[in-house]
């Protein structure tokens, strides 16, 4: 038997915080961004660890300038922002489809699956040598490695949500007289739409770290191009800066497409 209290006082809504409690809400990313660089730079200035190997944050910010102002990281951000977006396009595009194939018609799941969860598996950077040979060291063998990786995790989503979506929705709908087009477009995809946003958001993550794996090899511009260049002339500080404008960079996008899908799919939240 729970006891409750009938005078005390019951929190409310629109009441008083705290601005320390204002603070940890609001401005949560600022507060962990800024412990980490305290940490970062008081290992700096105890020179624990050699600036050659673990750089300070002001040589990583110097770095940066100075890739910035010779145009090498302008130039890097343009190919390799265009070339995640291609392929990210090509791949998200054929998962979509082919997650609705094979999560609704029972051929295609049966003549496709067993093919691609075989493929699931594969790495991205196993496929770089395959794709340097089938496509040359040219922008083909990029779109096809970030295209294959962002492919496999959205159809695997869309396929997931497509297979899965209640009887009772289904049953609902034809006890209303629903067509199966008008079953399909307003009950099928309402309710695999946040399986397919969560595949195409995580396949944005995966865009990133796949192209990275492509530009290391066979590439001669490119943020993964860079990082390989600056590991070769032991660039610390540039390879750092390089890691935070990726971060950064996967962040914003992840971010920008998490608002589209609560936009979009707002029938579906928490």
């Amino acid at each position: 038997m729970v006891v409750t209290n009938p005078t005390a006082e019951k929190p409310r809504p629109g009441g008083w915080r705290s601005p320390l409690a204002v603070l940890a809400e609001g401005g949560a990313p600022l507060i962990s961004f800024g412990f980490v660089l305290a940490i970062w730079t008081a290992v700096s200035l105890s020179q624990i660890v050699p600036e050659t190997i673990f750089p300070s944050p002001w040589s990583v910010w110097f770095a940066t300038v100075e890739m910035w102002s010779n145009g090498t990281l302008p130039n890097d951000l343009k190919v390799s922002l265009s070339r995640a977006a291609i392929g990210f396009g090509i791949g998200a595009s054929l998962g979509v489809v082919l997650g609705l194939l094979t999560g609704r018609v029972a051929l295609v799941r049966t003549l496709l699956n067993p093919f691609l969860n075989l493929l699931r598996p594969i790495p991205a950077i196993a496929l770089v040598p395959v794709a340097i040979v089938w496509f040359g060291i040219g922008e083909g063998s990029k779109y096809f490695v970030v295209s294959y990786t962002v492919f496999l995790t959205v159809w695997f989503n869309t396929h997931h949500g497509m297979q899965y979506v209640p009887d009772t929705y289904l049953r609902a709908a034809r006890s209303l007289g629903a067509s199966k087009l008008r079953e399909f477009v307003t009950v099928i995809i309402p309710a695999a739409a946040p399986h397919i946003f969560a595949g195409i958001r995580l396949g944005v993550a995966l865009a990133f770290l796949s192209l990275i794996a492509a530009e290391l090899s066979g590439a001669s511009s490119g943020l993964g191009f860079r990082l390989q260049e600056a590991r070769q002339y032991i660039r610390t500080d540039r390879m750092f800066s390089l890691l935070i404008i990726l971060g950064i960079l996967g962040a914003s996008v992840d971010y920008v497409v998490h608002r589209i899908g609560q936009k979009l799919v707002h029938w579906e939240q928490g």
